[in-house]
């Protein structure tokens, strides 16, 4: 059905003054503080239950943030101190912060296109078009797995499937596999596969790891407190010459919980970058081609704003924003990104800072447009 087709069928709309696109802890987040000034908003979000997002990962994954960093402003994470929950906790907090503060999420509503026309944002669903004064994009960068092209010349036996759709080793054939990517989720998942007698490799760079246990004293106190607290909330941001040289870099960081020398006494063989296909088999930098019966790319993701019809993007693709908020479109707003404005802003215990700059700015902007100030109590719950 084309898109003129498509729109006569969705013929009901609904006014709105704010909409946030995105039910992850970043929508959950900005929902927050937007209730607490009082302001008006839905949450439009694609999955069918609160914190999908997290359930649809690794069965075995746990966060690598302490407990007492994984809740958002309002619910402190209902675990002891010190402990690494894992992915379904997570999900199921998100899901009793959304209850405990009657969020209001429309689950199932996938935006397909965004616009603005005549001076309203027009947000495109199966069913109904929304309006809205102000629309917050509360996504993560990490929505589009990213596979190299020479992927698809791999010999059809060989299965192949990307880290964010695997769940666990029964998905695989019998046989070796090659993990391709270095990083934390790659190391994790080798070892996890090592440990069943599988014969694994893992390709990729050389990367460093932190110098200590995340979960030992120096983990919960070094990690906590100096790197998460400190480097990647204070330190590292968008107003330092520091911050900035490090958002520049990108790329991946150090293993954060598995250590090389795990690595190698599970028997993962550490193999170098690939770098393409011969005869349908992994061919290695170096010359050396592997026979697997499968792939796992961990090669991570890339965001995806094709539904975003507006010149609000970079010549990189990514959009143009001072700390989330996008100056050549007033009224639309970025959450959840890589560095929006920290190296914590990804992060679960960073998001909260970024809502709450997002939110003061929308609340700002409707009361200077009716005319109103904020009341002594509204500033007080603020």
């Amino acid at each position: 059905m084309g898109l003129m087709q498509r729109d006569q069928v969705q013929t009901s709309r609904e006014r709105v003054p704010v909409v946030i696109v995105g039910g992850g802890q970043a929508g959950l987040s900005a929902g927050y503080h937007l209730a607490r000034r009082g302001v008006p908003f839905v949450i439009l979000d694609a999955a069918q239950r609160t914190g999908d997002s997290w359930r649809m990962r690794w069965d075995s994954l746990r966060l690598f943030t302490p407990s007492h960093l994984d809740g958002l402003d309002g619910m402190p994470f209902p675990a002891r101190a010190g402990t690494f929950p894992t992915k379904d906790q997570m999900a199921d907090y998100l899901e009793a912060y959304a209850r405990r503060f009657a969020l209001p999420i429309r689950h199932g509503k996938a935006v397909k296109r965004l616009e603005r026309e005549e001076g309203v944002y027009r947000l495109y669903t199966d069913e109904i078009v929304y309006e809205a004064d102000h629309v917050v994009v509360a996504m993560a960068s990490f929505q589009m797995p990213l596979v190299p092209e020479f992927a698809r010349d791999l010999d059809p036996g060989i299965t192949q499937i990307h880290a964010g759709a695997y769940r666990n080793p029964a998905q695989l054939r019998e046989g070796p596999v090659l993990v391709v990517g270095v990083g934390n989720s790659g190391a994790e998942i080798a070892l996890e596969l090592a440990k069943t007698g599988r014969a694994v490799w893992l390709a990729g760079r050389e990367v460093g790891e932190v110098p200590f246990r995340i979960g030992s004293f120096w983990g919960r106190h070094v990690l906590s407190r100096l790197v998460l607290r400190f480097v990647f909330h204070r330190l590292l941001t968008t107003a330092t010459p520091m911050g900035r040289k490090r958002r520049a870099l990108r790329g991946g960081g150090a293993l954060i919980r598995t250590r090389r020398h795990e690595l190698a006494a599970a028997g993962v063989e550490r193999m170098p970058k690939l770098a393409g296909v011969r005869s349908g088999r992994p061919l290695l930098q170096g010359g050396r081609s592997l026979d697997p019966a499968n792939v796992i790319w961990c090669t991570g993701f890339t965001p995806d704003f094709s539904w975003i019809r507006l010149p609000v993007f970079g010549e990189d693709g990514k959009p143009v924003h001072a700390r989330g908020i996008v100056e050549t479109a007033p009224g639309l707003y970025f959450l959840g990104l890589y560095f929006l404005y920290a190296m914590s802003s990804g992060m679960v215990h960073g998001v909260g800072r970024d809502a709450r700059h997002v939110a003061d700015t929308i609340a700002r902007s409707m009361a200077a447009n009716s005319g109103e100030t904020f009341t002594a109590a509204r500033a007080a719950r603020a």
